[in-house]
């Protein structure tokens, strides 16, 4: 009786698996090395510490550096990396804000009959993360929970305005071609000024979006949807005050500090 046999290109592939996963292992346990008590580490201290020759330490520490998960110091030590630390940030303000928000959204969608949509920061702009429809209006603008926002978006610029990261900020208006970036610094820089931003999002759809603050700085953005022959752009606009006071207190209830803005000058 013959004995089934693999054929080489699946037993290539299968070691390509294998060695996948390990690499993912060996990715995980350089990471778990980072606590508190360690903040820093080596290629050398990593190469001791899980018993790799340094040759391959240093190169998956590079390789990590490439991907945005760790940093390399002057020094030739290595910290977390912009990438680690986002979505670090990402987790914690997603369990925190996902679960005190709903309440909020709820009470938001019917004092201004529209739907309701909360976002975070995603790699490259913010992901919509929850939507409360008003299902009673004769016209509901549905948002699909998951859609990754552009840039020109009231959302967006309301991320941009207040991002702890400036410097990558700057780096996606950079990739802008002319007009359209000087048009989003612009629009920036009026959020930084008034504390909120309204926006056409899409043809026929105005959106209406103010920051929420956790303690690490903004950690979403709450906005109402519409169309725009219901939902005014304007700064004085009733609808803004009522998504501007949701975003405080919601704000208040994450231990966030709301920056003042000439709204709240103005309620004064």
């Amino acid at each position: 009786m013959t004995k089934p046999t693999r054929s080489p290109d699946a037993a290539r592939g299968e070691r390509g698996d294998q060695a996948d996963i390990q690499a993912v292992s060996r990715v995980s346990q350089i990471l778990s090395l980072f606590d508190p008590a360690t903040p820093e580490v080596t290629a050398s201290e990593v190469a001791e510490r899980l018993g790799l020759n340094r040759t391959t330490a240093y190169r998956y520490c590079t390789s990590l550096v490439a991907a945005g998960l760790l940093e390399r110091r002057d020094e030739g030590g290595y910290v977390p990396g912009a990438l680690l630390l986002q979505l670090g940030a990402f987790a914690i303000g997603t369990r925190r804000v996902i679960n005190l928000a709903p309440r909020h959204m709820q009470a938001l969608s019917r004092a201004t009959q529209t739907s309701v949509v909360l976002s975070l920061w995603g790699l490259t702009g913010p992901v919509v993360s929850r939507v409360e429809e008003n299902v009673s209006a004769i016209v509901v603008v549905s948002v699909r929970v998951g859609s990754h926002l552009p840039l020109d978006t009231a959302q967006s610029k309301v991320f941009l305005a207040y991002h702890s990261d400036q410097l990558s900020m700057g780096r996606l208006m950079a990739n802008l071609p002319g007009p359209a970036r000087d048009e989003l610094r612009a629009g920036v820089e009026r959020v930084r000024a008034v504390g909120h931003c309204s926006a056409m999002s899409t043809p026929g759809v105005v959106a209406v979006a103010a920051p929420v603050f956790d303690e690490y700085g903004i950690c979403a953005t709450i906005a109402i949807v519409g169309p725009d022959n219901t939902l005014s752009m304007s700064d004085d606009a009733p609808e803004l005050r009522v998504v501007v006071d949701t975003a405080r207190e919601l704000t208040r209830e994450l231990g966030g500090h709301f920056r003042p803005d000439d709204l709240g000058r103005r309620a004064v």
